[in-house]
């Protein structure tokens, strides 16, 4: 009896087959993607540089220590010039640069990719809402869209930090909310491509709702637009995040390589010539951002073969 029961219970031979075949498309997708990507050079020096500093952000506890941000215990002098025991030299407190840029590259990292998700989430769901509806809805939102993309990013960005207490989390949600209408655009564009084509014409005949077609037809064929987007904001979040915390708007409590950019220049590091307490975060935040966009440049390519990237 518990047999027949157990037997009852199992998925019917022709669904194993389709989960079966689902996957094994997956996989040969996957593989496809990678094969394509290998050939594009500067996309597999951009992976290089990520994978290199989000290996270095994740071990910077065993790398540099949990003590390096502490200004009491600062091991040497203010400003102190690149030496042995200081490759990097030391900030105003005599902390050690090279372990502050260690700690700066989490911040950094963890605000672009959390804002940038933020970003591209909005942007996605508004652009599909917006080329799937028909009259007044679209309208609203694309007037919307249209306002908040004609503001300057960067102004918003900074009335919102102003008037939000100064934490990580605010610095992400000024970001990803005003970055998002570039996405919102892009992504409307694709889904009045995919809804004139003829399978969702049959699947509207067939009785599939809004939710249906915006989810199992629309959803999937703007994925690889949305994915080729994202890598592209994240390195302008990361900018942001940047500017932000050098204008002294990120929170004062973390270490980021803006907030580093902002010390410096209180500290008089600029009029008195300390490059090493300069330089180096701001070669941190560029290699970053060219990393993240030799990555969406290669990953935009190999999704769309007509843009004729150069490899």
């Amino acid at each position: 009896m518990n047999t027949d029961l157990d037997t009852a219970q199992l998925p019917p031979p022709a669904e194993k087959d389709a989960r079966a075949l689902a996957r094994a498309r997956k996989r040969r997708s996957a593989a496809r993607f990678w094969r394509e990507y290998r050939a594009h050079r500067s996309g597999l020096w951009g992976l290089a540089g990520l994978i290199l500093i989000a290996l270095i952000a994740i071990c910077a506890p065993l790398l540099v220590g949990a003590d390096s941000q502490s200004v009491t215990d600062a091991p040497g002098g203010a400003l102190e010039a690149p030496s042995g025991e200081f490759p990097l030299g030391t900030d105003q407190f005599g902390r050690s640069v090279l372990a502050l840029l260690v700690w700066g590259a989490r911040v950094s990292l963890t605000v672009g990719l959390l804002a940038a998700f933020l970003c591209v989430a909005i942007g996605t769901v508004v652009g599909i809402v917006a080329g799937h509806f028909r009259g007044w809805y679209a309208t609203v939102l694309m007037r919307v869209t249209d306002w908040f993309l004609v503001m300057p990013t960067l102004v918003l960005a900074i009335a919102l930090a102003t008037v939000m207490s100064r934490s990580i989390w605010t610095v992400i949600l000024a970001i990803g909310v005003t970055t998002w209408p570039t996405t919102a655009r892009l992504v409307r564009a694709q889904t009045l491509a995919v809804e004139s084509r003829p399978y969702i014409e049959r699947a509207r005949a067939l009785g599939g709702g809004h939710g249906h077609i915006m989810l199992r037809h629309v959803l999937p064929n703007v994925m690889p637009l949305v994915l080729a987007q994202t890598t592209l904001v994240i390195s302008s979040a990361i900018l942001t995040e940047a500017t932000l915390a050098f204008l002294g708007l990120g929170d004062p409590t973390i270490t980021s390589w803006g907030g580093m950019l902002q010390d410096a220049r209180e500290a008089g590091a600029v009029s008195s010539g300390d490059w090493w307490y300069l330089a180096p975060p701001g070669l941190a935040i560029a290699l970053v951002a060219l990393a993240f966009t030799l990555c969406g440049r290669a990953v935009e390519a190999v999704l769309n073969p007509k843009l004729g990237v150069a490899r």
